[in-house]
């Protein structure tokens, strides 16, 4: 018999809360322990989903030695500190996307990871669904021709939400938002990318609320990608042939894919299969990697969480964005 994994969430917000409801529903896992900054929040949390301990610090999750794999909720500027305090105590960690705040964090994380010997994964919870499999399966049988084209949207109006709209957070639309359609892109057409080039514009407080990115492969091919926090979007990826063009339902939370030929007749659908939240497919590949003794996860490689900050690192340059810790992180090193 397997035994269970215990589970620990740092953080104690909604998408923790989902992912602990997402926990109690899956097998050979069991949700253990929750951690806040203030012990009341751990224990309505606990006493809500059912953790045996629930902390009020960081530190004590941290240092539990029955804790085997540490998911972190908390805001983007938070996760570099959360998930270096985790693996200096030789717990593994999958982390919630957007992985750090810039690529040197995630470069010295992954660095961390793989001097200790200690799992790190990203939480970006498209790259591990079963339906990313049948959407290149799709591509490959050619059914649609060469593909050519992409796009890919992703927008809610969530710029109410106070971190999104914080510098200090790491806010903004792109690391929130984009960091999906980004995914969508690279999982789909890879990354022999020739240039990219995009806009965005700006909420009052200096971050992206909206931004659109044009990505031009050696090859030829394009990828159009838009991101806001200010706008409601369709949601879709399609993909475009020679021959007919695939469009998938939600590229934040697969539902369905549609096959259409060059008389726009619809030729094929693929509908995704049944899920708990869609989160425990994360959790299953790190068990997995980390039953394995791997220290990343095959399905979003430490190479590939690198790619992706390093993307929107560029991207922000572009923007003229630099959140205010990095400012003083360059001061120091001056």
């Amino acid at each position: 018999m397997i035994r269970k994994f215990n589970v620990g969430i740092m953080g104690s917000g909604n998408i923790a809360g989902v992912m602990a409801n997402t926990v109690n529903k899956m097998k050979n896992v069991k949700l253990y322990a929750v951690a806040s900054r203030e012990q009341v929040k751990a224990d309505v949390f606990a006493g809500k989903y059912g953790c045996k301990k629930a902390y009020g610090s960081y530190e004590e999750l941290a240092m539990d030695k029955k804790v085997d794999l540490i998911y972190i909720a908390t805001p983007h500027s938070e996760h570099f500190a959360n998930a270096r305090l985790c693996m200096e105590q030789g717990k593994p960690v999958l982390c919630e996307k957007a992985f750090t705040a810039n690529a040197s964090q995630a470069k010295e994380l992954i660095r961390m990871s793989e001097e200790k010997g200690v799992f790190l994964g990203e939480a970006i919870w498209t790259r591990y669904m079963p339906t990313l499999a049948t959407i290149r399966e799709v591509i490959g049988s050619k059914v649609i021709g060469e593909p050519k084209t992409l796009t890919a949207n992703l927008g809610y109006v969530i710029d109410q939400v106070p971190r999104l709209q914080d510098p200090a957070l790491a806010g903004g639309a792109l690391l929130d938002v984009g960091v999906y359609p980004l995914n969508f892109a690279l999982m789909v057409f890879g990354r022999e990318i020739e240039k990219i080039s995009s806009c965005c514009t700006y909420t009052n407080s200096g971050v992206d609320e909206q931004n659109s990115v044009t990505i031009q492969y050696r090859d030829g091919r394009v990828a159009h990608l838009n991101s806001s926090m200010v706008s409601l979007s369709d949601r879709k990826g399609i993909i475009y042939g020679t021959k007919g063009f695939l469009v998938v339902e939600n590229i934040n939370n697969y539902e369905s894919l549609t096959v259409y030929d060059t008389s726009y007749k619809k030729v094929a659908f693929y509908r995704a299969p049944k899920q708990i939240s869609g989160y425990e497919y994360e959790v299953e590949a790190s068990m997995r990697a980390i039953r394995e003794g791997k220290f990343e996860c095959e399905e979003m490689p430490h190479s590939e969480i690198i790619y992706v900050m390093e993307m929107m690192d560029s991207l922000r340059r572009e923007w003229n964005i630099k959140f205010p810790f990095e400012k003083e992180d360059s001061e120091t090193t001056e």
